[in-house]
């Protein structure tokens, strides 16, 4: 399988986990003019797990250092199987509610407010468990992307008065949103060998194959979660499975295209955990509340008629961002 062997490339392929997390959510915005983003859904799970296959089957399988994607899948412990499965169903609950959060506040909102507390609450939970990196740089870096989600969420109040109510209860699922995703790296983590990759210990799994299983866990989760939510949905009338298989052709691809945007990045995160570490891979991807802000702001014009005062708050957001990130990628040399 494929193995990163030093930290620059660990760190370059974090960026790509930070530009793939926080522009998945494009795709979501592209549907949502003409298809619900409770139908959406279905197909960016879709592309998740067909990612993971194809993954597996490639760079899982490549090269003869660590075990084939096959063979790992085959020794795993069940503990370990469940572990990386619960991960899957953790992150499903928690990215609906995200995916709501776009629908009703909008992608410079909901990702700074959901990913970003995530992030916080996730280096915190990712650290204890495999401490790598010097904490305090780290945490300085930390502390500057949770200044930046405050920021962000008093821009927020700036917005139209008309978009207020909506927003208000998409704030709300995007706290709650990024509760919940602080939580699933680390089981993901937990069925990881990252201390010795080239020759993964028995039982234990590789990154391809503990992504493989995450993936299964949100596709099979999603029969329930999402079901319940295009019954009772956070906003309008309730969707029926009818209208997703009407739905056009090219509706369905862009959802699953936004799944494997997603999907890369999240792989791409644990094969570079095993060089830099579950905490400092996590972070440094947890940066894409500042790209899916830029998008929000620069391309979608979400801001726009916004009161005085809000283009100030964001300018201090992105150099928050982007400051808090710089610290987190000295925090691993």
């Amino acid at each position: 399988m494929f193995i990163v062997q030093n930290y620059a490339l660990a760190v370059v392929l974090c960026f790509i986990t930070m530009l793939c997390w926080g522009s998945w959510g494009n795709t979501q915005k592209m549907a949502g003019k003409t298809w619900r983003y409770e139908l959406f859904y279905w197909d960016y799970v879709i592309g998740i797990l067909l990612f993971s296959i194809i993954l597996g089957f490639t760079l899982g399988s490549y090269g003869c250092e660590g075990r084939s994607f096959l063979t790992d899948l085959c020794q795993i412990e069940m503990s370990k199987f469940w572990s990386a499965f619960t991960g899957g169903v953790i992150f499903n609950i928690s990215n609906i509610l995200l995916a709501a959060s776009v629908s009703l506040a909008g992608l410079a909102v909901a990702f700074p407010v959901g990913v970003g507390i995530a992030m916080v609450l996730g280096v915190i939970i990712n650290y204890i468990a495999t401490p790598k990196g010097d904490p305090v740089t780290l945490f300085i870096g930390v502390a500057l992307v949770a200044i930046a989600i405050i920021v962000n969420g008093i821009a927020a109040g700036k917005v139209p008065h008309k978009e207020q109510k909506t927003g208000s209860k998409g704030l709300i699922l995007a706290v709650i949103a990024g509760v919940l995703m602080s939580m699933f790296y680390r089981f993901v983590a937990a069925a990881v060998d990252f201390e010795n990759l080239e020759n993964p210990a028995a039982g234990l799994a590789t990154p391809y194959t503990a992504f493989f299983i995450f993936a299964v866990g949100i596709f099979a989760s999603n029969f329930i979660v999402n079901t319940i939510v295009m019954k009772k949905p956070f906003v309008g009338e309730p969707v029926s499975y009818k209208s997703y298989f009407t739905g056009k052709f090219k509706w369905h691809w862009v959802g699953i295209l936004g799944g494997v945007i997603w999907a890369l990045g999240t792989a791409l995160s644990y094969i570079a955990a095993g060089k830099a570490g579950a905490a400092i891979s996590y972070a440094l991807g947890q940066g894409a509340p500042m790209i899916a802000a830029f998008w929000g702001v620069f391309i979608w014009k979400e801001f726009k008629g916004a009161k005085k005062g809000a283009n100030l708050f964001l300018t201090i957001m992105f150099i928050c961002f982007i400051a808090g990130l710089a610290l987190i990628v000295l925090a691993g040399n």
